[in-house]
């Protein structure tokens, strides 16, 4: 299964801007890949000043996914401030190629980062599934709960929770050495492919992002690794069955311990 990934600066507040820069991006696109990601609030930044967002909330990139997704005849992936009711959420869709779609909604709030003062917290673990594999959803702060996002393992089915994890982040260089830890330690501990997808650029506070947008296997090594500070698509092939072999041939899941989460 290829996919692809999309690093990109992110203009700030400002959709339309980054709307049609995602188009200029993608007339690039290999035909035959079958998934494109985009990172975390990709039509904004991670702007908390919601009185300079385009109202109503993420409309225009929720729209923008699906007319995507249909005309690429491709699952489009990517993460907005999304009004719902009387709420906002950092929404992450997954759109499928007839338009419709998944959604989850960030669980883990950046509180430093004002976060949670204007967004609501996500309550449930969310998996979409795509040609018999599964995809479990998170956004980037999330890749420092581990609980949340364990892998679990059905004996008697032989089945697991997800066979990919997937993290869109604005994560900030300085905390570099922390994602590229946690990415790896997500990907052995859970035997799962990990798909991150970072911005790159300066935004608006002169915080600085350098992407390292990346895909690694199930034994924790590096399948891609975009380069630095550079826009761009990135391509990673992921094979299901090196997955099953990895899980067959060192099954750590026979002893990973039961749980429970409680929202």
């Amino acid at each position: 299964m290829k996919i692809a990934l999309i690093q990109s600066d992110i203009i700030w507040e400002n959709t339309q801007a980054n709307l049609k820069k995602y188009d200029t991006l993608l007339a690039n696109l290999e035909p035959d890949t079958e998934i494109v990601f985009l990172p975390e609030v990709f039509d904004t930044g991670f702007s908390m000043q919601l009185e300079n967002l385009e109202k109503p909330l993420g409309l225009k990139a929720f729209e923008w996914l699906q007319e995507k997704a249909r005309s690429y005849r491709k699952v489009f992936v990517g993460s907005t401030l999304f009004q719902d009711g009387n709420r906002v959420y950092n929404r992450q869709f997954w759109m499928q190629p007839d338009g419709s779609f998944t959604f989850y909604d960030k669980r883990h709030l950046f509180q430093m980062g004002g976060e949670d003062r204007v967004i609501a917290a996500g309550k449930k673990r969310v998996v979409a599934s795509y040609k018999n594999a599964n995809f479990m959803l998170q956004t980037c702060y999330d890749l420092r709960f581990p609980v949340w996002i364990k892998n679990r393992y059905d004996p008697q089915k032989q089945t697991y929770d997800y066979d990919v994890l997937v993290y869109i982040a604005n994560w900030p260089e300085i905390r570099k050495p922390a994602y590229m830890a946690l990415l790896k330690a997500r990907a052995i501990e859970n035997q799962a492919y990990v798909i991150w997808v970072n911005r790159v650029g300066t935004n608006n506070k002169n915080i600085v992002h350098t992407g390292d947008s990346q895909v690694l296997d199930p034994e924790g090594n590096l399948i891609v690794q975009m380069n630095e500070k550079e826009e761009g698509i990135g391509y990673a092939i992921l094979d299901f069955s090196y997955l099953n072999k990895v899980r067959k041939g060192f099954q750590t899941a026979l002893d990973w311990d039961d749980f429970e989460l409680k929202p």
